[in-house]
């Protein structure tokens, strides 16, 4: 895949899935906007590989949570760098997955949900409302979405967590089925576990036999795993996709 010459901005990427992200769509040489919110020099690091690996970056501090804060990277991005042609919502609230440790659904106040909804859905809400007016112009543009599996199949019941990330796969299927004739596509990558990640450092050993078991490649995948199917979305290759969920998990979930 060749993505020289383009702009892509990639939430939530100065570690972990967005870190993979990032770096491989910069070995295809992109410009890659390496958004993050608190470690600047974890968002550096990033910046220096893609740099290594023959792509360029721009690091951008904001909330994507907070629309003003969107807004403000949303517009030094087209000041100093003219273009945007893909994003990536990777961004998502703090979260941990400790089978032992989550709290069962009487345990869980709504005020939970609410957490992870902004972490997911109110924060990619923001990115595409303030990504829309310059797609709409250019009439074209690709959002790619970071969901999850347990969607489809909820091996732990992580209620806040997936239901919010439900919700996410439906307002990207919406905004999918608005933004098609504005030559906009919207699709979902839906990782498995992903191991290591910040999520993942307390899964146990034990959880992640049992998922391997269960999973027809054997194994759990890696950030970079998932790297691969998003920039397959982001390019020319999947013109013709859109309001779709891509599950990268090693076959767990089959459709």
């Amino acid at each position: 895949m060749e993505f020289k010459g383009q702009v892509i901005l990639v939430t939530g990427a100065s570690r972990g899935i967005g870190a993979a992200i990032a770096t491989a769509f910069a070995a295809e040489g992109a410009t890659v906007v390496v958004n993050y919110l608190r470690d600047q020099q974890a968002a550096q690091t990033i910046v220096d590989d893609c740099q290594a690996k023959g792509g360029d970056a721009l690091m951008i501090r904001a909330d994507v949570t907070v629309q003003s804060e969107v807004q403000a990277m949303v517009a030094q991005i087209l000041n100093e760098l003219g273009r945007l042609d893909a994003v990536v919502n990777n961004a998502f609230h703090a979260y941990v997955f400790d089978p032992e440790q989550r709290q069962r659904f009487w345990e869980l106040e709504w005020s939970a949900y609410q957490v992870q909804f902004e972490g997911a859905v109110h924060a990619t809400y923001n990115v595409c409302r303030e990504v829309l007016p310059y797609f709409k112009s250019v009439a074209r543009g690709c959002i790619i979405n970071l969901v999850s599996d347990l969607v489809a199949r909820p091996t732990v019941p992580y209620h806040d967590y997936t239901t919010a990330k439900a919700a996410l796969v439906g307002f990207s299927r919406n905004l999918a089925a608005e933004f098609g004739p504005l030559g906009i596509r919207v699709n979902c990558v839906a990782p498995g576990l992903v191991y290591p990640t910040d999520a993942s450092r307390s899964t146990r050993e034990d959880v992640k036999d049992l998922i391997t078991e269960q999973t027809p490649l054997r194994r759990i995948a890696t950030p970079h795993d998932i790297a691969g199917p998003v920039l397959f979305l982001a390019s020319d290759w999947s013109r013709f996709m859109t309001g779709q969920v891509l599950y990268v998990d090693g076959g767990l979930v089959m459709k």
